[in-house]
């Protein structure tokens, strides 16, 4: 296991922050994972989504660093759909079991991309309040896999993480990054073939955001990659902030962290907004 998953910090999360499961279907198999940390009597809470990557608790550092400070958090890992229209309809049923009106979002990668699609999708009565997109996108196109994803479902789990891992920056890393990056893959070993299969599909399928269909909701875009057109050097945008010296840097493990990152936690189970106690 990493150091971000061994450390205090993250133990501490996990020990303090029960994961929970809320249920939105009649059948009682979707299901919504997700960490509320911040006091529940803020009806319009900050909603964190991973990317494809990514699971719930990737926003730990921000849910235990906002929440100390009276804000209310909610870090969430969606379930399986296969497409934008179903992850839309699942995410309005959630925030219903919560009894959410309006939502501030964060999303990263293809999380900022399903906020943007979420947007668009209520916006005759709009259930987002702002949108916060880091490294995200609004075409797939980009991608240039839509034929792929239509088999995606059928390739082996790994196929999928490889593909996945294809995405990740080579090279060397200041420490902090590049054990974030360790820990993103040690996420990524948690993941279901399934998951990792629908997760793709979205990321990949063609579909386009409809920008004018959300123009009255406050949009704040973060891109984390500039380094990469910067030759390197963050004194390239800011003098102020020194480059890292070269005992500062090293490059992330070579190998992915086994997938028994994640023991048993406490968790807890919801239905039609009710928790109940998940324990066995």
């Amino acid at each position: 296991m990493g150091l971000i998953s061994e450390s205090q910090e993250y133990k501490s999360f996990r020990s303090n922050v029960p994961q929970k499961k809320v249920i939105v279907d009649d059948n009682g198999k979707t299901h919504w994972t997700l960490y509320d940390a911040g006091p529940r009597n803020v009806r319009c809470p900050l909603v964190c989504l991973p990317p494809v990557s990514g699971t719930a608790d990737v926003y730990f550092k921000q849910l235990l660093g906002l929440s100390a400070k009276g804000y209310r958090v909610i870090a969430m890992e969606f379930p399986v759909h296969w497409n934008i229209q179903e992850f839309c309809e699942s995410f309005r049923k959630l925030l219903d079991n919560l009894r959410l009106d309006k939502v501030h979002i964060f999303g990263s990668s293809l999380g900022g991309f399903l906020a943007q699609k979420f947007a668009e999708y209520t916006f005759r009565s709009s259930r987002v309040a702002s949108l916060i997109l880091c490294n995200t996108f609004v075409d797939t196109e980009i991608f240039q896999q839509s034929p792929a994803s239509s088999v995606f479902w059928m390739m082996p789990s790994f196929v999928l993480k490889r593909t996945v891992l294809q995405g990740f920056d080579t090279g060397k890393y200041e420490n902090d990054i590049a054990d974030s990056i360790d820990f993103m893959v040690e996420r990524l070993e948690t993941l279901s073939q399934k998951e990792l299969a629908s997760r793709l599909a979205m990321n990949c399928s063609s579909a386009y955001v409809e920008p004018q269909k959300y123009r009255d909701v406050d949009v704040t875009i973060l891109d984390v990659h500039l380094r990469k057109f910067l030759q390197g050097r963050y004194t390239a945008r800011d003098p102020r902030i020194r480059d890292p010296a070269p005992e500062e840097i090293r490059e992330p493990s070579p190998e992915p962290p086994g997938a028994e990152a994640g023991a048993a936690y406490p968790e807890e189970m919801a239905s039609d907004g009710q928790e109940v106690d998940g324990s066995e």
